[in-house]
C-alpha cells in the first residue's frame, strides 16, 4: 500500500485531496498525496476546460506493485506534485471500478506509442474533448530502465501541447476514427458458422503448450483457466468416439497439477497469485485476484469430476476456503484482491527462512516438509524460500522409510502450524470493494465445487454473495458495478450482467430457486434492452444510457477475464432454451456472427465465444428432474459424478411454487421423473435412474 509520507506535527496528513470521499480503496490510497487529484467525472473536465490545461490521467489498481512504486516516487514527491498541479488537471482512476475508461485508454496508448499497455497507465488528454495525445505506463522519478524521468516527460508534454494544439486535435480525431474501426464487420445470416475455430484453437493451444511444466508459452506464465476449460471440453466432446483426445486432457491436467504444486498456489493458505515470473510456476507475482481464483476454482472442480483424482478436489477446496477465510465480507460478498506487497516488499508475507521453519516444526514434520518444498535446496526468492513442491510424496516416503499416508499427514500438520505463524505477520493490503463481475466468477466456481465435491457450505456461500448483490447492487431494475460496505454506485458493465447470469445458472444446478431464475431472466432482458446492438450484432461493453466517452467499446476477445460477449452468448443460449426465448437465442447467434472474423483469425483469443459456438452447433442438454426431494437428491448426486460440460441438470421438487411456464409444463410423475432435452427438443420422460443414465449415454 502507498504510505503517507507528509504528516503534520500531530501525526495528521499534511495533504488531503478529493479522493478521500471515494469508495475505491485504490483512490483512497492517494487521498493524501500532495497531487491535487480529481476522480474521473464532470468536475475534473469542467476544471480542464475552464483553465485550458491538459489532463494527466493515471490509471491503476490496489494490488498493482508498480502503481505503488510510481506513487511513492512521484505522487508523494512535492516537487513533482507541484509540476502536476500547476500545469495539469490530474485524474486518478481505479481500473477495476472503471474498466470502460481503462479499456479505451489502454488501446489508445498502444496505438499512440506502438508499445504494449499495462499499469500504472499514464495518459495525457486534451483539455476539451478527453482525446489522448500521448501516453505510457510507469515512468520513474530518475532516469532508469531506459526511460526518461517523469518530470522530464511532464515538461515535454506541456511544451508540445502548448505549441502543437491544432496538430494534436487532428491526431485525436484520427485516433477516435481508428478506435471505431477496430471491430471487423459481422458476417451475414447466410454464411455458415462452422466448428473450424474449435479445431484451430485446439491446435494453437497444443503448439504453445509446455510439455514439461504445463501452461502455454514462455515466462511469464499466466494460468489461463478458460483455455484449460476449453481443453477439458475438447476431450469430453471426443471421449465417446473411436479416438478420444487424450492429449487435450493431458494438457489441461498437467497444467493444473503443476500450478497446484507450484509457488503460484499458496501452499499454506490456498489461493492463486496472478502469474508466474518463470516457466516452472515457482515464483509468482504475488498479488491475489478474486477473478483468477473464481475461475481456477471452477476448473479444478471440473477436473476433479472429469478425472476422479483427489488432487484436483483438494486444490479446489483449498482455493474456496482461502476465499471464505480471507476475502469474505460480513455481508456475504467477496472482496477484490490482496496486494503483492507487505511492509514495502513484494512477497515478504509468503517467504520463509529455514531456521524459522525448523524452530516451528518438530523434526518428524520438518524432514518431509523440507523435502517436499525445497527447504533442503538453495533459496529461491531473494535469499529466502518460497514454497514450491519439488519431490513427490511417494519418493519422500521411501527415502524416510515411512508410509505415504504418514508423510502426507505430517506435511498437512506442518502446513497448519506455519499458516498460524504466518497469520501473525504484517498482512498484504486488501482491496475490500465488491465488484459484481468478480463476485459472479467466484459464485460460479463455488456452485461448481459445491455440486462436484458435495459441499453444501460452498453453495451457501455462493447464495449469500448472490443475495448481497440482489439486495445492495440491484437498483430500479439495473445493476451497480461496485460497492464498499453497503454503499454501491457506478453503472454496471456487460461483464457484470453476463457473468452473473452464467453464475446463477450454475447455482440452479445445485438447487433450483424460482426467484433466482426470474432474476436471471431480468438480467438477460437488460442486456437485450441496453447493451445489444440490433444492427451489427453483439453487445456493447456499456449500456446505451452510460456516460458518453470518446468510444463505445464492443469487446469479443478475452483478456484476464472472459469476454463479456462470449459469456452473454453462452448464457442467453442456455437460458433461452430453458425458458423458451427464441429472441435470446437469436441474439446469441448474432454475437457470434458479429465476432466471427476475429474468431476465425485468432480462435485462441476468443475462448469464451468458442464455448457459445460449441453450444450453438451442439445445443446444450437440459435435464429437468421433477418429484420428491429425497429421490431427486439421489438422482442429482449420481449425475453430479459425471463430467458433462454441455449439460444442465435442474432438480425441481414437486412443491416448488411459481415456476416459469417452460418448467411448470413438465409435470411430476411418481417419486421422480426426468425430462431430457437437446436444446428445445425434448424426449419422452423417463421414470427410473437407470433409464435416465441409459438415455444420457445414448444422447
Amino acid at each position: 500500500m502507498t504510505r503517507i509520507r507528509h504528516l503534520n506535527s500531530d501525526g495528521t496528513p499534511r495533504y488531503t485531496n478529493r479522493l478521500d470521499q471515494e469508495t475505491s480503496p485504490y483512490l483512497r490510497q492517494h487521498a493524501h498525496n500532495p497531487v491535487d487529484w480529481y476522480a474521473w467525472g464532470p468536475e475534473a473536465f469542467a476544471a480542464a476546460r475552464e483553465r485550458g490545461r491538459p489532463v494527466h490521467l493515471s490509471v491503476g489498481y490496489s494490488a498493482c506493485h508498480w502503481c505503488h512504486v510510481m506513487a511513492d516516487e512521484s505522487f508523494e514527491d512535492e516537487a513533482t506534485a507541484r509540476l502536476l498541479n500547476e500545469n495539469f488537471i490530474n485524474i486518478k482512476v481505479d481500473r477495476e471500478e472503471r474498466p470502460d475508461v481503462d479499456r479505451i485508454y489502454q488501446i489508445a496508448q498502444q496505438l499512440l506509442t506502438q508499445h504494449s499497455g499495462g499499469w500504472p497507465l499514464t495518459m495525457f488528454l486534451s483539455h476539451d474533448d478527453q482525446r489522448p495525445f500521448f501516453g505510457g505506463t510507469y515512468f520513474p522519478r530518475e532516469p532508469r530502465y531506459g526511460m526518461p524521468p517523469f518530470a522530464q516527460v511532464l515538461n515535454r508534454v506541456m511544451e508540445y501541447y502548448r505549441d502543437h494544439r491544432d496538430e494534436l486535435r487532428t491526431q485525436g480525431q484520427s485516433l477516435v476514427r481508428v478506435l471505431n474501426e477496430l471491430v471487423p464487420p459481422s458476417v451475414g445470416p447466410d454464411e455458415p458458422l462452422s466448428a473450424a475455430p474449435l479445431a484451430a484453437a485446439r491446435r494453437d493451444l497444443a503448439a504453445s503448450f509446455d510439455g514439461d511444466f504445463g501452461g502455454f508459452g514462455a515466462a511469464p506464465k499466466f494460468p489461463h483457466p478458460s483455455a484449460l476449460e476449453r481443453l477439458l471440453r475438447d476431450w469430453h466432446a471426443s471421449s465417446t468416439g473411436a479416438t478420444p483426445d487424450l492429449h487435450a486432457l493431458y494438457m489441461a491436467t498437467l497444467t493444473l497439477r503443476r500450478m497446484g504444486e507450484g509457488g503460484l498456489n499458496d501452499q499454506l493458505g490456498g489461493g492463486f497469485c496472478r502469474y508466474s515470473v518463470d516457466q516452472f510456476w515457482m515464483i509468482p507475482h504475488f498479488e491475489k485476484m478474486l477473478y483468477d481464483n473464481g475461475s481456477l476454482l471452477a476448473v479444478y472442480a471440473q477436473a476433479a469430476v472429469a478425472t476422479g483424482d483427489p488432487f484436483y478436489a483438494r486444490i479446489a477446496v483449498a482455493t474456496a476456503q482461502w476465499a471464505l477465510r480471507e476475502m469474505h465480507s460480513p455481508q456475504g460478498a467477496f472482496y477484490s484482491s490482496l496486494d503483492a506487497d507487505s511492509e514495502g516488499h513484494e512477497g515478504k508475507f509468503y517467504a520463509w527462512d529455514v531456521r524459522q521453519v525448523q524452530e516451528l516444526l518438530p523434526a518428524a514434520q520438518f524432514a518431509p516438509f523440507a523435502a517436499r518444498f525445497g527447504l533442503d535446496r538453495e533459496a529461491n526468492f531473494e535469499g529466502l524460500w518460497h514454497l514450491h513442491a519439488w519431490r513427490a510424496l511417494d519418493e519422500i516416503a521411501q527415502t524416510l522409510g515411512r508410509s505415504e499416508a504418514e508423510v502426507s499427514g505430517e506435511i498437512d500438520a506442518a502446513r497448519a502450524t506455519l499458516l498460524a505463524a504466518r497469520s501473525l505477520r504484517v498482512r498484504p493490503g486488501r482491496d475490500d470493494k465488491v465488484l459484481v463481475s468478480w463476485n459472479a466468477l467466484l459464485i460460479r466456481g463455488l456452485a461448481m465445487a459445491a455440486r462436484a465435491l458435495e459441499r453444501p457450505d460452498f453453495a451457501a456461500a455462493a447464495t449469500a454473495a448472490l443475495n448481497f448483490i440482489r439486495h445492495t447492487m440491484w437498483r430500479d431494475g439495473r445493476l451497480l458495478a461496485t460497492a464498499l460496505g453497503e454503499q454501491a454506485h457506478l453503472d454496471a458493465y456487460l461483464d457484470d450482467y453476463a457473468y452473473l447470469l452464467d453464475a446463477i445458472l450454475e447455482l440452479q444446478q445445485v438447487r433450483v430457486r424460482p426467484d433466482e431464475l426470474r432474476f436471471a431472466a431480468e438480467l438477460a432482458q437488460v442486456m437485450m434492452d441496453r447493451f445489444h446492438d440490433p444492427d451489427a450484432g453483439g453487445f456493447f461493453f456499456t449500456a446505451d444510457d452510460h456516460e458518453t466517452l470518446i468510444h463505445r467499446s464492443k469487446v469479443f476477445a478475452d483478456d484476464a477475464t472472459p469476454a463479456g460477449n462470449g459469456i452473454a452468448a453462452l448464457g442467453l443460449q442456455r437460458l433461452g432454451h430453458l425458458l423458451g426465448r427464441p429472441d435470446w437465442l437469436a441474439a446469441a447467434e448474432g454475437a457470434l456472427r458479429a465476432a466471427w472474423r476475429g474468431v476465425e483469425q485468432r480462435p485462441q483469443a476468443h475462448v469464451a465465444l468458442l464455448a457459445a459456438l460449441e453450444e450453438l452447433l451442439h445445443p446444450p442438454q437440459l435435464v429437468i428432474l421433477r418429484g420428491e426431494t429425497q429421490e431427486l437428491d439421489a438422482w442429482s448426486r449420481e449425475l453430479a459424478r459425471l463430467y458433462a460440460p454441455r449439460r444442465l441438470v435442474l432438480a425441481i421438487p414437486a412443491d416448488t411454487p411459481e415456476l416459469p411456464a417452460a418448467l411448470a409444463d413438465k409435470p411430476v410423475s411418481g417419486p421422480a421423473v426426468a425430462y431430457v432435452c437437446s436444446g428445445s427438443v425434448c424426449a419422452p420422460p423417463v421414470v427410473t435412474l437407470a433409464q435416465l443414465l441409459v438415455a444420457l449415454r445414448a444422447a
